[in-house]
């Protein structure tokens, strides 16, 4: 087992410089001005970014009201019976519910687990890896959805959801497996 944590410590060392030289280096290959190519990006970028601050303001909105009314404690109660049946501490189900909705409140919340827990608790481990196997479904829907005026989001939702709960899923199995 330790051979393999120093493997993924190497893994995780190296990846983002590895990537980012790859692509410095495809770029020249390619004859293309990968400076000038970023700063239109960067452009365009900021664009995107003030056309969807109202989305952005109307599900932070939610998710803060969500939060406030005590609806998350009540769902918590509710659902930890079934959640420990597949080894998922309860203290983890916020960080679950909130993932789909807002990478900064889920964030927050495994923070909060983590200073109370300890980053080397099984929870703050599952939250930690909770954070990493799941996306922010429904803020992507609204947010960006939204952004470019699409209104049917078809089968978007639930896809996404469904790779969320899988990534939630999978989350509690590894940490359980590798971490007891």
């Amino acid at each position: 087992m330790e051979s393999f944590s120093q493997l993924m410590t190497n893994v995780s060392n190296w990846a983002i410089p590895v990537i980012f030289f790859a692509f410095l280096i495809i770029g020249y290959i390619r004859k293309v001005k990968v400076y000038e190519v970023f700063v239109e990006g960067a452009k365009e970028g900021f664009d995107v970014a003030v056309r969807i601050i109202p989305y952005l303001v109307a599900i932070l909105v939610a998710i803060a009201m969500f939060r406030a009314s005590g609806a998350m404690d009540l769902f918590v109660k509710l659902v930890s019976p079934i959640t420990n049946l597949i080894g998922m501490p309860a203290e983890t189900v916020p960080v679950a519910l909130m993932r789909p909705l807002s990478g900064s409140g889920a964030m927050g919340i495994a923070t909060e687990l983590i200073k109370t827990h300890g980053a080397s608790s099984i929870i703050g481990r599952i939250a930690s890896v909770m954070f990493g196997s799941a996306d922010t479904t429904f803020y992507i829907v609204a947010l960006y959805f939204g952004s470019v005026g699409i209104k049917k989001s078809r089968h978007a939702v639930a896809v996404g959801l469904i790779g969320d709960a899988t990534g939630l899923l999978a989350a509690v199995l590894f940490c359980r497996m590798i971490f007891g």
